[in-house]
């Protein structure tokens, strides 16, 4: 910047000058015998201040536009970068739960056939929303507690009376969550808890303050190495993280395993913020 300043102030001091130096001798009002050097250069100011103005000018605006796409670009490239990320992260969802029902269905196939059925109905009504919502980074909190009724519902047919669960959310508006928050969590709780006709798993869905709260009883299986958290509080931590500035909050005391999920809102930009 400072050389392109420098070669265009001299160009234009010296283009200036030869140009008042011919006009002035073409009027006749010196000779090269005695050339009046002090008032030409006296003339030569003008000229020069307004070519300086110029370039200035064009100089500082080319310089702008040249920031402006370069700021641009860089703001594609970091939103493409996310949402290839984000993208990423819901890929594992998919398969993540598809390889649990499974796992659960084959062991109910031996059980019970006609729970199997009703399990296999209803993994199909809930696949189906995983495949609807594949392709959208938020989804409405209204939405995910419907699959999250029938994600315990298909639980429910699974372990009967070894577990309950109770819903307490009021209509949301626009809310939102990042896709199968919920059915991560309740898929957690599932895995690393004891459930019994004895001691039933309880779960519970409530909403504090900005905050949609997933509890249940803490009744740790006895594998005989340290549990977890693995793919499912990762995989919405990091999700939280690319999308906004909040994040999820993980309370565990002696009975009781806590996640409490900011609730988001879109405004008419589609902006993802949190909810206010």
């Amino acid at each position: 910047m400072a050389v392109t300043i420098l070669v265009y102030g001299t160009y234009c001091a010296v283009a200036s000058f030869i140009i008042i130096f011919i006009f002035v001798y073409v009027q006749g009002n010196f000779s090269l015998d005695a050339i009046p050097w002090a008032l030409l250069l006296e003339h030569t100011q003008l000229p020069v201040t307004l070519g300086l103005s110029f370039m200035a000018f064009f100089t500082a605006r080319s310089w702008l536009f040249e920031w402006r796409n370069a700021a641009i670009e860089a703001e594609q490239l970091k939103s493409e970068n996310l949402a290839s990320r984000y993208q990423s992260l819901k890929d594992q969802l998919n398969p993540h739960f598809l390889f649990n029902s499974l796992n659960v269905l084959s062991h109910l196939v031996y059980e019970n056939a006609d729970k199997s059925v009703e399990f296999i109905q209803q993994l199909s009504r809930i696949y189906r929303y995983v495949l609807d919502i594949q392709g959208e980074e938020l989804v409405s909190l209204d939405r995910e507690l419907e699959f999250a009724k029938s994600y315990l519902c298909l639980q429910k047919i699974r372990l009967g009376t070894a577990m309950d669960y109770h819903i307490a959310v009021p209509h949301s508006g626009n809310l939102y969550l990042p896709p199968l928050s919920l059915q991560l969590l309740l898929e957690n709780a599932f895995k690393h808890n004891v459930a019994s006709t004895e001691n039933p798993l309880l779960i519970t869905i409530s909403i504090k303050g900005q905050n949609l709260v997933i509890s249940n009883n803490l009744q740790r299986k006895k594998t005989g190495k340290k549990e977890k958290n693995g793919i499912g509080l990762n995989n919405i931590t990091k999700r939280y993280a690319l999308i906004s500035s909040v994040s999820p909050s993980i309370r565990e005391s002696t009975d009781i395993f806590l996640v409490e999920l900011p609730l988001l809102k879109t405004d008419v930009f589609s902006k993802i913020q949190p909810l206010l």
